[in-house]
């Protein structure tokens, strides 16, 4: 009877493992920063940080003084002086909806996105508590872009959203990757990247919306350079 327990669990953990493969996982590489909450360490997709949300590439921000900055540009700039190169540990969680995986990642023992909100180049993504004090923190401090006055990134992307509505061919729902055609060729586009906001998207030039980066590639499209 005890053999026969011990079988069953073994076969339902196994059962486990198979429905979500990627809970478990550990991952491991060289980090190439994309924006300032995702990553790329040689897995087969880019790792979006949990718990955070950083500024987008073209985002602006202001100083009470009136200086202007973009604010995307500096948190990345900040993420690559911390981390570009440094070899990351990540606990895989899951995926979003563009495909990339979720994951919390580590530099000798460094949590990347404590690290990123305490330094005031992200914040806590929506409703999640995770970093919750390193944000107080930061926030108390005026620390990093804090010091600017700056919409949430969430509402900023929604702005973009609207209007780009306007001058784009509408992205299918739960499709946000841009496949965009240009003189260097059949180019994707993923949320966040430094040339997604103003890139345009038009179906009778052959350019189209992606769900996923896989389908991308498949479909003959490469991820643009930084």
């Amino acid at each position: 009877m005890i053999v026969h327990w011990f079988g069953m669990i073994r076969l339902l953990l196994i059962f486990l493992a198979l429905a979500n493969p990627l809970a478990a996982e550990t991952l491991e590489g060289p980090v190439r920063v994309i924006d300032a909450d995702t990553i790329d360490i040689g897995a087969a997709a880019s790792i979006r940080l949990l718990g955070i949300d950083a500024a987008e590439m073209g985002q602006t921000c202001k100083r009470a003084s009136g200086e202007v900055i973009d604010c995307g540009v500096v948190a990345t700039e900040g993420a690559v002086k911390r981390f570009a190169g440094r070899r990351a540990t990540c606990e895989v969680e899951g995926r979003d909806r563009y495909d990339r995986v979720l994951a919390t990642c580590r530099v000798d023992g460094v949590d990347l996105g404590a690290e990123l909100v305490r330094s005031g180049l992200a914040r806590t993504y929506r409703d999640n508590v995770t970093y919750a004090a390193e944000e107080k923190e930061a926030v108390l401090a005026g620390r990093g872009l804090w010091a600017y006055e700056m919409d949430d990134p969430s509402v900023w992307r929604a702005a973009m959203r609207d209007r780009r509505s306007a001058t784009s061919d509408p992205a299918p729902d739960g499709c946000a990757i841009k496949g965009n055609i240009s003189n260097n060729g059949r180019i994707y586009h993923l949320p966040g990247s430094r040339s997604y906001a103003a890139t345009r998207i038009s179906a009778a030039k052959g350019e189209r919306w992606f769900c996923s980066e896989t389908e991308a590639r498949a479909a003959g499209w490469r991820p643009v350079a930084r």
